[in-house]
């Protein structure tokens, strides 16, 4: 990952120059105050979050083939993730629901410390459609967002505001986890969430580079990393209030976030920017029987994951 610099650490790095041009001393001048170097993100293992992606591939094919809401495989995926969370020393708890008639299950991990009354949310879908297993929908979303999590945890990160994590049930049944869990919040708890990052398929076989347009700080924030690597992006539109940001951004919480396509076509434009097969959806096992961990781009999945840290590291300072 090619590292990017924070306001923080490019003024802290602009006085040190300033120093040495003027001879390097500082006898007799008024002390100038300075800011610490921002913390940087770490970058994410590819290798890592495909780790988190074979287990949710086994779990999957030892449970009927899917990890859908109300099914076994579903709640195995999430005592997967939450003991990967707890291990690491985050505050976890799971909030239950009713959708179709089964219960639900939303996971929320806190790590400790931080202004709760700034909240940096990052969260993703965990469930599948019973149809397949769901591995870039959306266990790469899930997958790399619990890697962002850990790598948070190993780098003893304290950030100024405080950082939560979330994983959805039944977003495929109509983003019902995520309304849940917005429903039950006051209008007080709601206003200090000070961003909701949203990741649902993110490492599609034929990728494009999508960013959310919704709240300008947010959609900068990933634009700028991008654009360090020299990828061009696109503002996200096909799933545009289909996932979960959507309860958060209707009830006035700002949000963003990434996708790399699912059954659109990519268009030869598209193709010439990014690679891939013009006039072939970005995904074409969306919702199928074979999205399996041969379904996902490694290319695109690293950099998304990368964007992940970046976005948390970035704004939660």
């Amino acid at each position: 990952m090619k590292l990017l610099l924070s306001g923080r650490a490019l003024t802290a790095a602009a006085v040190a120059v300033a120093t040495l041009v003027t001879g390097g001393s500082t006898a007799g001048a008024a002390t100038v105050p300075t800011q610490p170097a921002a913390a940087a993100a770490p970058d994410i293992s590819a290798a890592a979050v495909k780790a988190h992606l074979a287990q949710l591939q086994s779990i999957a094919t030892a449970n009927g083939g899917n990890r859908a809401h109300g099914r076994p495989g579903y709640r195995a995926s999430l005592d997967y993730v939450k003991a990967e969370l707890d291990a690491a020393g985050f505050t976890t708890r799971v909030q239950q629901f009713t959708a179709s008639g089964r219960t639900g299950y939303n996971l929320i991990a806190d790590w400790p410390g931080g202004d709760a009354n700034q909240v940096v949310m990052a969260g993703s879908h965990l469930d599948s459609v019973t149809s397949g297993p769901g591995i870039n929908d959306n266990g790469s979303g899930s997958s790399a967002v619990l890697e962002t999590a850990l790598a948070v945890a190993r780098s003893g990160y304290q950030p100024t505001k405080h950082l939560r994590f979330a994983w959805w049930g039944a977003e495929e049944l109509g983003l019902v986890g995520s309304r849940s869990y917005v429903n039950s919040l006051g209008s007080a708890e709601r206003a200090k969430i000070s961003g909701y990052l949203n990741f649902d398929m993110i490492g599609s076989p034929n990728p494009g580079y999508f960013v959310y347009d919704d709240d300008p700080t947010i959609e900068k924030t990933f634009k700028d990393y991008f654009a360090g690597l020299g990828i061009s992006t696109e503002i996200e539109t096909e799933g545009d209030g289909r996932s979960d940001h959507a309860p958060f951004k209707n009830a006035g919480v700002p949000v963003g976030g990434l996708f790399s396509g699912a059954d659109y076509r990519k268009t030869s434009a598209q193709a010439a920017k990014w690679g891939g097969t013009a006039g072939r959806p970005f995904d074409p096992c969306y919702h199928s029987s074979c999205d399996t961990t041969a379904n996902i781009d490694d290319t695109a999945l690293d950099h998304n994951s990368d964007a992940i840290a970046y976005a948390v590291w970035e704004l939660s300072q």
